[in-house]
C-alpha cells in the first residue's frame, strides 16, 4: 500500500475520532486539512515541526500548491476577513461563504491558515428521479425523519464485513477515478460498534480489490445535504500537535524571524450535497474483480446512520469523510 494512502487514511480516521463525540452529522475534508498543515510545516522548526509532521505529512508536500499573502489584521481586520472569505467562496464555487464570521479576525490575529477544496462529480450511473420516493430514515430505533430515498438496481462493488456486521458499497463517479464508499451497519443502532472497530488498516483491508466483489443490489440511498464547520485546534492538540498554538512554545522561525508567531486558529468548513445526478462537495487503475453470481439482488437500504467517504482511486486517498446521522 502506498505510504500516501496509509498516511491520509490514518490521519482521516484519527481526526474523525476527535469529531465523533456527538451524534451529529460529520463532514470534513482530511486532505484539505493535511494540505493546510503541510503549508504550515514548511515554516515550522524544532518540536513544533516534529509535532506537525508526526509521519503523516512526509509524503504530502508534493501534492499541494499554495500562496502566502501578507494581510493587515491590526489596521484592516475587517477588510482582511472579507478578502479571505471572498477567496474561499471563489475556490468552492460559492458553496462555502463566510468562513470567518464578522468579528472573528482582530488585531490579535497573527497568522491564519486557509485552504479550500471543491468537488463536483456525476455518478457513473445516475439514479432515476422517477424512482425516488419518500421513506423514513431512522435516527434510532424509535425516531425517524422522512427523506427522499433514491433507488437503483445494478451491479456494485460490495463487501459484507461480518466482524463488524456492516456492508460496504462503492458508488463510482464518471471517469472511475473517484468513488463514494458507503459503510452501512446492519442494525439501526450499529454505527457505534462500527466506529469503535474502525482503523486505517481495517478500512484499507475491507476496501481492497480482493475483498470487494461485484454483486447485484437493490440500493436505496437518501438525498442529503450536510454543511459543517469546525475549530480544529482542540482536535489537533489531542492528536499531538500542541506547540503550534502556544506562544511560548511555537517555533515558526522559518516563516518569520520575529518572535511570537503562533497559529491563532484553524477553521475548517465543508459542504456536501448528494442527489440523483451525483455529488457536490466543498472542503483509476483497472482492477479485475470476482463476480458473485446470485439470482435475486441483495437489498441494501441506507435508512439509518452510516459513514461515507470520497476516495481518489489513483493514490487511494480520502478526499472527504462524513457521517450521516440525520439527513
Amino acid at each position: 500500500m502506498h505510504s500516501f494512502a496509509e498516511a491520509t487514511t490514518k490521519f482521516a480516521l484519527e481526526l474523525y475520532c476527535q469529531l465523533r463525540e456527538t451524534e451529529d452529522n460529520i463532514f470534513c475534508s482530511p486532505i484539505s486539512i493535511m494540505t493546510a498543515l503541510a503549508m504550515l510545516d514548511l515554516g515550522a522548526k524544532g518540536n513544533t515541526k516534529q509535532q506537525i509532521e508526526k509521519e503523516f505529512l512526509e509524503d504530502i508536500k508534493e501534492f499541494y500548491q499554495a500562496n502566502v499573502e501578507s494581510l493587515d489584521f491590526v489596521h484592516a481586520a475587517e477588510e482582511s476577513q472579507k478578502k479571505i472569505n471572498s477567496w474561499v467562496e471563489s475556490q468552492t464555487n460559492g458553496k462555502i461563504k463566510d468562513l470567518f464570521p464578522h468579528g472573528s479576525l482582530s488585531s490579535d490575529t497573527i497568522m491564519v491558515l486557509v485552504n479550500a477544496v471543491y468537488f463536483k462529480g456525476q455518478w457513473d450511473h445516475k439514479f432515476d428521479e422517477k424512482q425516488t420516493v419518500e421513506e423514513n430514515f431512522w435516527l434510532n430505533k424509535s425516531t425517524s425523519n422522512p427523506v427522499q430515498m433514491m433507488k437503483q438496481r445494478r451491479k456494485f462493488n460490495v463487501n459484507f464485513v461480518e466482524d463488524v456486521q456492516a456492508k460496504i458499497v462503492e458508488l463510482p463517479y464518471k471517469g472511475k477515478e473517484l468513488s463514494m464508499f458507503i459503510l452501512l451497519p446492519d442494525e439501526i443502532d450499529g454505527l457505534k460498534k462500527l466506529e469503535d472497530k474502525l482503523t486505517a488498516d481495517k478500512l484499507i483491508e475491507w476496501t481492497s480489490p480482493q475483498n470487494m466483489h461485484v454483486v447485484e443490489l437493490d440500493l436505496s440511498l437518501p438525498r442529503f445535504k450536510v454543511e459543517e464547520k469546525y475549530d480544529l485546534p482542540a482536535p489537533l492538540e489531542h492528536m499531538g500537535m500542541v506547540d503550534a498554538f502556544i506562544p511560548q512554545k511555537a517555533d515558526f522561525s522559518g516563516i518569520s524571524g520575529s518572535q511570537g508567531l503562533v497559529v491563532s486558529n484553524i477553521l475548517h468548513k465543508s459542504f456536501i450535497e448528494v442527489n440523483e445526478e451525483g455529488t457536490e462537495a466543498a472542503g483509476a487503475t483497472g482492477v479485475e474483480v470476482s463476480v458473485t453470481s446470485i439470482s435475486i439482488p441483495e437489498v441494501v437500504t441506507c435508512d439509518h446512520p452510516f459513514l461515507f467517504y470520497i476516495n481518489y482511486k489513483k493514490n487511494n486517498s480520502i478526499l472527504f469523510l462524513g457521517r450521516l446521522s440525520s439527513p
